[in-house]
């Protein structure tokens, strides 16, 4: 039986049997850990040191990812909304419909169940402190106890539009004139913390950092106030000030005693953003990597589109400065931490992740690990492996190049091991079967004319792409 047929053989085991995985050893039996999750807003590689970012120092976030693990193959969907989705349910976007940031409506608690639920059933705390516009109702009709958010994204000070109030516990809450909203963001998670420090807790904190609109920090020099909004420098203080904040998240924990009681996990929502209104400033040209810029951004289906960094710390439990280049996709993020403690997975209920919990505990061998990862955005999708990537129109892309360049692989019938990769892809794609899920039916006609050109080159398909957005909300 050759490498081909063994793979399409397995495949049901990996799309419909998500739930239950053999492991090559035992997991260690521990006691419950909390669980904090940091998702960074429109953060990509190219603006994280450990990543090699060549303009940016984020010396916490390196710190947090020298104490545990960082991934090099992390991918989210390349929007904020779908991503979130994604991550809080471990379901495709062709099951939940949340395909774009303004499909969230067919999201419903009778329909879909997030983490908090899941985790609350094991008996966990659960706060949600942060971004939550896409997604529809409020955080405590999903399963949390506890939340404080904002409107839409993006928002700091009282003098941006919609960023009068924030949303505490059901009540809204003036933000006022010199209060820096994700300053009281981190004060809530801090008490939410300290309060039910002597019990098992999950605090899902997705920050403001670093979505437009860009102004000033409490922390930018005279000078850089004194920029016109948007400008990269001031760009470059909301990653240090994002940065700052995952610290004394981190010293406080320390303070508590609680660092080796705490898995905290460290993302970013999708790649970095080319700003819809600072359109003069090229962030996505300034985030390089050994001075070259990464293939696409959010909102493309490049891979600088759903690539984010990602790390995962548990002091005296994942080794400590490890890279992993393994798969990770965010629809794992579900069953990882319903693994991690001891939670049963929703019954009758179609779970797309598979847990990576084997790697928490130092292994790095086994079936539990993927060999590919599916992206969707709108009526667009592809899945990947780590050489090879085929999209939703049958195009065949080499990774190998990534996260730099993805050529596009003219179909060769003498290429074997291109020819052997795209039978594979395709057959997950068949398995899967996007296109039988739901579709956004204002996005088919932009979809028909943006399909990736095979005679364009990167910039020109990721500005085409840019064109064809809706603004981010």
């Amino acid at each position: 039986m050759n490498y081909t047929t063994k793979y399409i053989l397995t495949l049901w085991a990996i799309v419909f049997g998500a739930a239950v995985f053999t492991r090559a050893a035992e997991i260690p039996q521990v006691a419950k850990p909390n669980i904090i999750l940091i998702l960074a807003d429109d953060l990509g590689i190219g603006s994280v040191s450990c990543y090699g970012a060549d303009h940016f120092k984020t010396p916490n976030i390196d710190k947090l990812a020298a104490s545990g693990i960082r991934f090099t193959h992390c991918y989210a969907a390349p929007l904020c909304g779908p991503s979130r989705a994604l991550l809080l349910t471990g379901r495709y976007a062709f099951r939940t419909g949340m395909t774009e940031n303004y499909t969230g409506d067919r999201m419903k608690p009778d329909k879909e169940i997030l983490i908090p639920t899941v985790l609350k059933q094991a008996g966990y705390v659960t706060a949600e402190v942060g971004k939550w516009s896409q997604l529809p109702l409020q955080p405590s009709d999903w399963g949390f106890d506890e939340y404080l958010r904002f409107k839409d994204s993006g928002k700091y000070w009282n003098y941006q539009k919609g960023g009068k109030t924030y949303t505490v516990n059901g009540k809204e809450v003036p933000l006022k004139d010199g209060e820096y909203l994700p300053d009281l963001m981190h004060a809530f998670a801090v008490d939410f913390i300290k309060r039910h420090q002597n019990q098992t807790f999950f605090l899902y904190y997705p920050m403001s950092h670093v979505h437009d609109k860009i102004l000033p920090t409490p922390d930018s020099s005279p000078e850089n106030k004194k920029l016109k909004e948007g400008s990269i420098p001031l760009y470059q203080d909301y990653v240090a000030y994002m940065d700052k904040l995952v610290g004394k998240l981190m010293a406080e924990l320390d303070q508590l005693k609680l660092r080796e009681k705490t898995i905290v996990i460290f993302a970013s929502d999708n790649g970095t953003a080319y700003p819809m209104v600072y359109r003069k400033f090229d962030y996505p040209s300034f985030c390089t990597i050994g001075g070259k810029r990464l293939s696409g951004c959010k909102g493309t289906m490049l891979e600088g589109g759903a690539l984010v960094p990602m790390m995962i710390s548990w002091p005296g439990t994942t080794p400590a400065g490890q890279v992993a280049t393994n798969l990770i996709s965010f629809a794992d993020f579900f069953p990882t931490l319903a693994e991690l403690a001891g939670a049963k997975l929703p019954p009758g209920v179609t779970i797309d992740g598979k847990p990576f919990t084997p790697m928490f505990h130092g292994l790095t061998q086994g079936d539990w690990l993927r060999n590919w990862i599916f992206v969707m955005l709108r009526n667009n999708w592809y899945d990947r492996e780590l050489d090879w990537k085929l999209d939703q129109s049958g195009e065949l892309f080499d990774m190998t190049g990534a996260p730099f360049a993805e050529p596009l692989v003219p179909a060769n019938p003498e290429n074997t091991e291109a020819a052997a990769a795209r039978q594979r892809l395709q057959a997950v794609l068949n398995q899967l079967n996007p296109a039988a899920g739901w579709k956004d039916p204002k996005r088919a006609e932009k979809n028909q004319k943006s399909k990736s050109p095979k005679k364009k080159t990167t910039e020109e398909i990721e500005n085409a792409s840019e064109n064809a957005n809706a603004p981010d909300q």
